[in-house]
């Protein structure tokens, strides 16, 4: 299989493209030659195939050919909003996230939450964290990449949220207390807005707010999973369910 670049550019059938000097020092370090193959997708659709035709020393050129419309999208947009796990977890949930076919993640600051970030620092882990996403794409062979959106506390998250159910998904609530199977919750086409806790769960209090606007408890089973390990349940449950070509 070709190697797959992101390029945040307009594509194009027929034209001629210097690749933006990310993608660029990827095709160098894996010493491609002129006239090997590559896939390009810019997030908007789709993909492109593409030859290179000029490698110089910091810069390498392509031809793009033919658009492929190939769709390998989750048949609804899942946001995952979870308390950030910990260390090195929360890079793996987003990259194994984005290969399950997350549309957004939202990183939640919770009572409970180990890893506590906020200001520039929040910020830079945002970008990794895109960054991570990006690279994950690219290797899944997905052509939309999620959003990694701002972290926030998780009241103020819950504050914001449109009343109720207003803008048509689901919200699920991941909890041990008073909930239903997963596999009886349905997934509407406006997709599903999947809240899960830190190391230790939501309090109390957290959930109680969170089904105050309108999530409903699900749960995964008997076993207890890890933070880091939840919401990439849910995900490979949805896509076990979506129809598949």
């Amino acid at each position: 299989m070709p190697p797959r670049l992101y390029i945040d550019l307009p594509l194009h059938s027929g034209a001629a493209l210097a690749l933006p000097a990310g993608a660029a020092r990827h095709v160098q370090v894996l010493r491609l030659q002129p006239g090997a193959a590559i896939t390009l997708f810019n997030g908007r659709g789709g993909e492109w195939a593409a030859a290179v035709t000029q490698m110089g020393r910091s810069e390498v050129s392509v031809q793009i050919g033919m658009h492929d419309e190939v769709d390998r999208e989750l048949g609804a947009a899942v946001t995952l909003a979870l308390g950030m796990p910990a260390n090195e977890r929360m890079d793996a949930v987003v990259e194994k996230a984005t290969e399950l076919g997350v549309a957004a993640v939202q990183p939640l600051l919770c009572e409970r939450s180990v890893l506590r970030l906020s200001g520039e620092r929040a910020q830079k882990k945002v970008a990794h964290w895109q960054a991570v996403a990006l690279a994950a794409c690219e290797q899944s062979g997905r052509t939309q990449v999620p959003l990694i959106l701002p972290v926030s506390p998780l009241a103020d998250w819950l504050r914001d949220l449109p009343a109720g159910s207003d803008d048509g998904r689901a919200r699920w609530l991941l909890s041990l207390r008073d909930a239903v199977p997963l596999h009886s919750a349905r997934a509407p086409a406006a997709g599903v807005l999947c809240l899960s806790g830190p190391e230790g769960g939501l309090s109390a209090a957290e959930e109680a707010a969170a089904r105050a606007v309108g999530f409903t408890a699900v749960s995964l089973g008997l076993r207890v999973l890890r933070a880091d390990t939840a919401p990439l349940a849910v995900l490979a449950h949805l896509g076990l369910q979506a129809p598949h070509s």
